[in-house]
Parts: C-alpha cells; sequence; structure tokens
C-alpha cells in the first residue's frame, strides 16, 4: 500500500539511489537527496528538470569516526523543515534518494511520515517495507527524529522491530549491513565477528 492507502502523506512517495533517479523520469513534483558531502550533484537529476529539489550532504555512518561527522540534529531539524515547505505545496510525488536508497533516503522519508502521523510509527514501517522493502534507515538520523519529534522512544522501538524483520526476511541485507561496518544495528543472532570500512548504503 501507499503512503496515500494508508493515509498517512497527502501526496506518494518513492525512495531510490542514485542509479535509479533516471527510472522516475517525468513521474515526480518534488525531490529529497541526501549525499556525501563534496559530491557534486548526480547527472539523474536530467531527467527531473521541473521537479522542486532540496538537497543535503551528510555523511551515512551511525559511530563516531574521526574524518567524518554523524548526521546531526540540525540535519535532522532541516529535513523536518522540508515537511513543513511540503505542507504548504501542493505535491503530487515525491522522490527521496540518497547513494543507494537504503539508509539515508529510507530515514528521511520516516521522519516526514512521523511528522505528520506521531502516534502511527508501526504503520510507519509498514509503508516504508512497502516502497523500499531492503530499507535499513540510519539508526542516528531517527534517534534525533523521534528526539525533535518528541515521539519518546516509539520511532526508535518501531525501527528495531523493522530491523528485526529486514534481517530475517533478506539474507542479503545483513550480509552489506555487515560488510559495511553495522553489523551491530542486526539483531543478536546475526551480529558480525568482523568488518571492512563504511561505504554509504
Amino acid at each position: 500500500m501507499s503512503t496515500v492507502e494508508r493515509g498517512l502523506m497527502p501526496f506518494r512517495i518513492s525512495i531510490c539511489g542514485v542509479a535509479e533517479l533516471h527510472e522516475f523520469a517525468g513521474n515526480v513534483s518534488h525531490i529529497l537527496g541526501i549525499l556525501d558531502p563534496g559530491t557534486p550533484q548526480p547527472e539523474g537529476y536530467v531527467h527531473h528538470p521541473k521537479a522542486l529539489r532540496d538537497e543535503f550532504r551528510f555523511y551515512d555512518i551511525v559511530t563516531e569516526e574521526s574524518s567524518r561527522a554523524l548526521p546531526t540534529e540540525a540535519d535532522v531539524t532541516d529535513i523536518l523543515k522540508v515537511g513543513e515547505k511540503l505542507a504548504a505545496q501542493p505535491v503530487q510525488h515525491l522522490l527521496v534518494h540518497c547513494y543507494a536508497g537504503v539508509s539515508r533516503s529510507t530515514a528521511s522519508a520516516v521522519t516526514l511520515m512521523a511528522q505528520r502521523n506521531p502516534a502511527r510509527a508501526a504503520d510507519i514501517f509498514a509503508a516504508l517495507g512497502d516502497i523500499r522493502p531492503r530499507a535499513w534507515p540510519n539508526t542516528v538520523m531517527i534517534g534525533h527524529a523521534d528526539r525533535l519529534l518528541g515521539l519518546g522512544g516509539t520511532l526508535v522501538e518501531a525501527l528495531r522491530l523493522h530491523h528485526i524483520a529486514v534481517a530475517h526476511r533478506y539474507p542479503e541485507v545483513r550480509t552489506l549491513i555487515s560488510s559495511v561496518g553495522r553489523g551491530h544495528e542486526l539483531p543478536a543472532e546475526y551480529h558480525a565477528k568482523g568488518s571492512v570500512p563504511d561505504e554509504p548504503v
């Protein structure tokens, strides 16, 4: 079911990675994009000349690093400001993207849905599963959203249950999450013994 069918949003939300931008050509009115700092605009934007865009640059990491900063409350506040702006505009179809359409983009979509539906965390993640079945939202971003929206941990708990469901359902996602140094986010039975340096997911 779509976000509209579930009564979560008055417009459709899609999620993708940079390599998939062309698949939505001519079919979106608004884009929210997140990539690493210093990354140029995706060439795929050429397929969306009329879409209104909001672009952000921050890293997809969930643990402290010396060379890269975690997503901040300010980053998530800016995404919530996009949500406020969208509420005042006619929106037909919002496309949210990051590098791979797995972590930052899915956390952003959850944040926007929670902003309008603070008491529907379970429904939000059910909708996310419909939109992007292998979604693995950035836990730091979801934590910020939970605090900023005053949700008392309900969004964080719904994310934990979502991670469990996705880990059980999609072995390839377990492999990916382990390979990018985020094995600690997996349910206990899937904890990775080792990791490799992070790559954006």
